[in-house]
């Protein structure tokens, strides 16, 4: 049965991702390093993970399954998610798809150097928007009916 991964901390869109799996009564794994108010949802399951570099990130692979739904900023865990057959959503509806997370990660990789050398000052990401927001509930609930279909 298809289930949503959802990369917790400074995640903008837990509560649309709440509300789209409610209704279609998918379960959810909220994962991250530190206890989140989230309410009581019988379908949500709050993993916390203890501190450390990548350890939400290593639980999320080791659970996610063909065809599961992941949401992630981070890069390089898409990378991880999508080698497992897993479709993924940034906050913002970009999907990472197989033909998408090279470039990705080059990208990320490019800007990490040139901050890493004072070529670029620190930017950090565009603030996150309405549109963002728009943009991840439609994607989510395309991805979903697309999922139901097969």
């Amino acid at each position: 049965m298809l289930e949503i991964f959802v990369d917790g901390d400074a995640c903008p869109v837990k509560d649309e991702v709440f509300r789209v799996a409610g209704r279609h009564g998918l379960r959810v794994f909220l994962v991250s390093n530190s206890w989140l108010r989230i309410g009581d949802n019988p379908l949500v399951e709050q993993i916390v993970v203890s501190q450390g570099a990548d350890v939400a990130d290593d639980w999320i692979v080791d659970h996610i399954g063909n065809g599961d739904i992941f949401v992630t900023s981070d890069v390089p865990l898409a990378d991880r998610c999508i080698k497992k057959h897993a479709i993924g959503l940034a906050p913002t509806g970009k999907k990472f798809t197989p033909d998408s997370i090279g470039m990705a990660l080059a990208m990320r990789d490019l800007m990490t150097d040139l901050r890493d050398t004072g070529e670029i000052n620190g930017g950090g990401n565009a603030s996150f928007t309405k549109q963002d927001r728009s943009r991840f509930l439609s994607e989510l609930e395309t991805q979903i009916q697309a999922i139901k279909r097969r």
